[in-house]
This record gives structure tokens, sequence and C-alpha cells, in this order.
């Protein structure tokens, strides 16, 4: 049974931020001694990384749920939670991240190149954090933030300069092994190899990858046979050889037969039309392999490949081949584009964005939706008045109170702050004011005022708020 896997689901889970602590100073002669919880820990990350001794993905085959740590509470005495450890997983270069909906997130080629699959958890605010001239010592602390959680499939498309193709038995392992310090299995039985073997070979200057992808007979871009597995494992190549056996003992096959079943499945999976071919007479060294390879040679020039005769058993024209590839090689690294220097872009945010979005859904729950309200809710313990009250203040100070009003909506309608799936729903009271504006307008019923327009509303907040801050200074007591 082989080994190699080179396609697993991995469901992947960061760590949650630690919670925040409300605490207060206790000291003998220090009555006053103000809040001293401290914050909570960041919850750790998932990160890929790329790791040359890695070469395949067998390890999240039979292990396939990982979880990085949680960051660990505040304590009093302002003590901040420790963060929680990264989870860092190795992966073969060339491995392409993908989203369950099969669309890609990140390509991972080259050393030590990196990705987080998923990201831990803000740690919430302690009481320490949250004081301020108007809350001389919050009763509260925030929660932390749950870590990112979700399904990725990892695929590896095998990085290499050169791939192999042609039938089983076709003498692609016996090439390799010579071209290179490759040791694949070659035996006399179709499917011999069952994996991609990557060698390294050296032709003057030029040091190149050489693949052979195992398993192609005609139907294996619908999934018949092995081919299907490992199609994607020439995706990356710079040059295609085919391989063909000039001394098969199948009455029913012949290599112009053979390249064109081969052309056809390549042209069927697609993605593969612009790059360049070779084509190997293999096994010219037996004298009926020799004579097939005179016959059909003419045919061959004249669709216009280059045409290599070899032996892997006496390495005939192997030197020829191998400079040959790495010519090509050469060609295809100096036309790829040179990365350009990093470029930092940044998008300053638009004068007239909220931050936030209100729109009634169907069933006329008007619905919130934006970063800053979507965390902030996230971090509210609603066992707690005063967190919901700061809450309150928080959203109050966003407009979001405004933008429903202004998006129609009445007392007692719904609404809903977070995604469909993870929602906080309740039902909306305009009449409520909090923090300092209540501070701010004591005695008055605001079910009896007309509406007022939005920046006017914003107005007489503001001020409200001035008002309630030069009231409190007026009877501090110290």
């Amino acid at each position: 049974m082989t080994t190699f896997v080179d396609r697993v689901e991995l469901h992947v889970a960061a760590g949650n931020g630690g919670h925040g602590c409300a605490s207060v100073h206790r000291e003998k002669f220090k009555p006053l001694g103000g809040p001293d919880g401290g914050n909570g820990g960041r919850g750790g990350d998932v990160i890929l990384v790329v790791d040359q001794s890695v070469t395949t993905l067998l390890d999240y085959h039979h292990s396939p749920h990982r979880k990085a740590t949680n960051g660990k509470p505040g304590e009093g005495g302002n003590r901040s939670g420790k963060d929680g450890g990264d989870l860092v997983l190795p992966v073969p270069d060339g491995t392409v991240v993908l989203d369950k909906n099969g669309e890609i997130l990140a390509d991972l080629v080259g050393e030590g190149t990196t990705f987080v699959a998923a990201q831990g958890g803000r740690g919430g605010l302690g009481n320490a954090a949250l004081a301020s001239a108007r809350r001389k010592a919050p009763g509260f602390a925030l929660l932390g933030e749950p870590g990112d959680a979700g399904d990725v499939t990892l695929e590896l498309k095998t990085v290499a300069d050169v791939a192999l193709v042609g039938f089983p038995s076709a003498g692609k392992s016996s090439l390799i092994s010579v071209l290179s310090a490759a040791k694949p299995k070659i035996a006399d039985y179709p499917f011999t190899t069952l994996v991609p073997n990557l060698g390294v070979v050296t032709a003057g200057s030029t040091v190149y990858t050489i693949a052979d992808v195992p398993g192609l007979i005609p139907g294996a871009s619908q999934g018949k046979g092995l081919g299907l597995e490992f199609l994607r494992h020439v995706e990356r190549c710079s040059v295609l050889v085919h391989v063909l056996d000039t001394a098969t003992l199948e009455s029913d096959r012949d290599p112009l037969s053979d390249l064109d079943q081969i052309e056809a499945e390549l042209a069927e999976y697609g993605g593969l039309e612009d790059r360049p071919r070779l084509v190997v007479l293999n096994k010219v060294d037996i004298p009926d392999g020799k004579d097939l390879a005179d016959i059909i040679r003419p045919e061959l020039e004249a669709r216009g490949f280059q045409i290599f005769e070899v032996s892997a058993v006496s390495r005939l024209g192997l030197k020829e081949l191998s400079f040959a590839l790495a010519g090509i090689v050469a060609e295809a690294r100096a036309a790829k584009p040179k990365e350009a220097a990093t470029r930092i872009v940044i998008r300053p945010k638009a004068v007239d964005d909220a931050g936030f979005t209100v729109a009634a859904d169907e069933d006329g729950i008007f619905r919130v939706r934006g970063e800053k309200p979507e965390r902030w809710v996230r971090q509210t313990d609603f066992n707690n008045d005063e967190a919901v009250g700061y809450l309150a203040d928080r959203l109050n100070r966003l407009g979001v109170e405004d933008a429903l009003l202004e998006a129609g909506a009445r007392a007692g309608d719904g609404v809903a702050i977070g995604s469909d799936e993870d929602s906080v729903v309740f039902d909306w009271e305009p009449t409520m004011a909090a923090g300092a504006e209540m501070l701010g307008r004591r005695g008055e019923d605001h079910r009896m005022e007309a509406p007022r327009p939005a920046a006017q509303r914003r107005r007489d907040r503001e001020a409200a708020r001035d008002e309630a801050e030069q009231e409190f200074d007026e009877f501090k007591p110290f």
C-alpha cells in the first residue's frame, strides 16, 4: 500500500481569546483602589508553512483535526493572560489551499512560505482597560473572541520543471532513474509506479527537477485508472516529455496512437496547451524498437515534435536529452516575469463610510452587519447589565440607532447583529437612552417628542454627554 497522499480535507480551529478580568484592587488603607482586572490573552493561529523535508500530506490524512491553544484569561493585579501558542503545520512545496467551495485561498510555493488558515480570537479587555473619566470602576470585562474554525482542502501539485508522461510501462521510471539519483520502483508490469517520482538533473550549469506522472491511460481525465489522481502534478511543469515505447508487446498499441491518446487526455484536463513538448522514443536498443522508431520518426517530425531516441539500459541518447531539456527549462525560467518589489497600497476609508450596514430582510428583521458591531456583540457578557449598557453606549456612539431609524425601524421591531448563523436578535426600543445621554436628560420622556432629523439627534447627544461630564466633575467626592 502506498503512503503517498496528495489531497486531504483538514479541519482547523484557532484558539479562543481569553476573557478579560473584572477585579477591584483591595489593599489595607486603600478603600478606593480602583479596577485592576487584566486583559485576556490572544488565541493561537493555525499556520501552514512550506517545509522542503515534507513530501506528502499523509500526516493530515490520519489526523485531519488540528486546533491551536486558547489564550488565558486575565487576572487581578493588572495581570494579563498568556497568549495561546500558534499551531504551525508543515506542508510540502507546491501545496494549494482551497476553501469548501473549491476557491483557491493560497498557493504555497517556496521554502518558508506561510498562510494563516485560521486566525486566533482577540483577548477581552479587563475592567482596568475599560476605566475612563466617566466610568471610574467598571463592574464588567469584555469576553474573549472565539477563534476562526472551518474546513480547508490541501492539494499537492508537484513542483517540477519537466514532466514525463506516457502509458504504463513505457519506461518513465527507468528514464528518471538514469537521468537522476532517484530510485523509483521498476518492474515489467503496468501501474508499477503508484506515486509521482521526483529527481534532480544537472546538465551543464542548469539544475532542474524531473517528475514522472504515473497511470495515464485513455479515460484518465474522467477518472479511469490512476491518471486523474496525478494529472494535477503536471500543471507546474515547464515542458512535457512524451515517453513512447517502441518495443511494446501489446498488439493493439503503437507509439503514434499512444501519443494521440495521451494528448487527448491532456487536452481534456485542460490548461496545458502552452507547454512545449518533446518526444522520447524509448527502448531503441532492442532491434524491433529501432526499426519502429525509424518508421514513425518522419510522421512525428511532420507534426513538429523534437525527437530523441534513447535507451535507459544502454544510456543511448540520454546526454543529448538532458541538455535539450536544460535549454528549454532555462528559457522558461528567463521568460518568467521577475517579481516586482512589494508595493504597499493604502486605501483610506471613505468619509461617508459608517463601518456598518443596516438592511431589512424578508422576515422584517433589521440586520446590522459590520466588523465593529459584530465584534462588540461577541465580546459582551449578556448576563451583566452593566456590560449590556456599555454595548448600547458603543452602538449608539457608532450611529446604529440613527441608521435603524432612517431604515424605517420602529419600536418592537426585531434587530439582529451578526450573520445568519451566529447573530444576536433583540426587540429594539429606541426610547431607551444609554449611558451619558440618560444622565444628561433626566426627567424627560422621549416618547413625547416629535421625531428629529438624524443630524440634530447627533448634536443633542454630544451636548448631553458634555453636560453629563460637567455635572459629574462638579459633584466628584475628591
